[in-house]
């Protein structure tokens, strides 16, 4: 594809959240009226492969200008990964710290909890295993009574929960330790979906919290859906998307 074609598609849609694959057909037959649609599609897997188009959605497509998510790991994530990692070698896990959320908060919050969650089984294990090894106050699967009399009175607190199957995980090496952590559609999700444990996201923090997350990074909708589903929350966010942040997702939502 001529390179001049790939500078006018990212001038004409860069701006937009989204487009169709009607739209991206439309674009190219302006300067080919005898494009195949055959050919679109080979186009699409380029764009793709170069990193100049990226999916949204099934047959919605976005400009790859934004970064991907990449939170900054600390030592303690590090240091907490680590211990999982050579206790618990072969399991499925992740772990992030909501100090990671205030790059996208209208106010900023000094509440910090660490979330650690681990194939279903192994969450008494993890408990005991690192309540040997580490200071903070651990708690097991909270339920509401605890995070109301405790949670929400602990400094740091560091909060143990079974590993959702197919979450969106995400890998990253420091100093030969892998470390796990989730993707920004799994946070975004769980946000959404655990109210008691996340109560200080609620309301209009958490709209500003969803627009800023999906202005400055790629967002992959189908992912976040299907997460969403596993969470039996699909409908409610879609709901709650379509409600307070129509102007960002335009048309990604059928």
């Amino acid at each position: 594809m001529p390179k001049v074609f790939e500078h006018r598609l990212i001038e004409e849609f860069k701006e937009r959240e989204s487009f169709s694959r009607d739209e991206l057909y439309d674009f190219f037959r302006y300067f080919e009226p005898n494009l195949k649609e055959g050919t679109l599609g080979w186009r699409i897997y380029d764009l793709k492969e170069k990193n100049i188009l990226r999916s949204v959605g099934r047959g919605w497509y976005a400009i790859s200008y934004k970064p991907k998510y990449k939170p900054e790991l600390s030592t303690e994530i590090i240091k907490l990964s680590k211990a999982i990692t050579e206790h618990f070698q072969d399991l499925k896990y992740c772990v992030w710290e909501t100090s990671w959320l205030n790059e996208f908060l209208q106010h900023q919050s000094s509440k910090i909890i660490i979330i650690i969650e681990i194939e279903k089984g192994y969450e008494e294990n993890l408990y005991f295993h690192l309540k040997d090894n580490f200071r903070h106050e651990l708690y097991l699967n909270p339920h509401e009574k605890e995070i109301d009399l405790y949670i929400t009175e602990s400094r740091k607190p560091i909060v143990i929960k079974k590993l959702i199957t197919r979450s969106p995980i995400s890998k990253q090496t420091v100093n030969k330790n892998k470390v796990a952590f989730p993707q920004l559609e799994k946070i975004l999700v769980d946000l959404f979906s655990d109210e008691k444990l996340f109560y200080f996201y609620q309301g209009s923090e958490m709209t500003h919290l969803f627009e800023n997350a999906i202005k400055r990074y790629s967002i992959n909708y189908t992912r976040l859906f299907s997460y969403a589903k596993r969470r039996d929350r699909e409908e409610e966010l879609k709901t709650f998307l379509n409600n307070n942040l129509k102007h960002v997702i335009m048309n990604i939502i059928e």
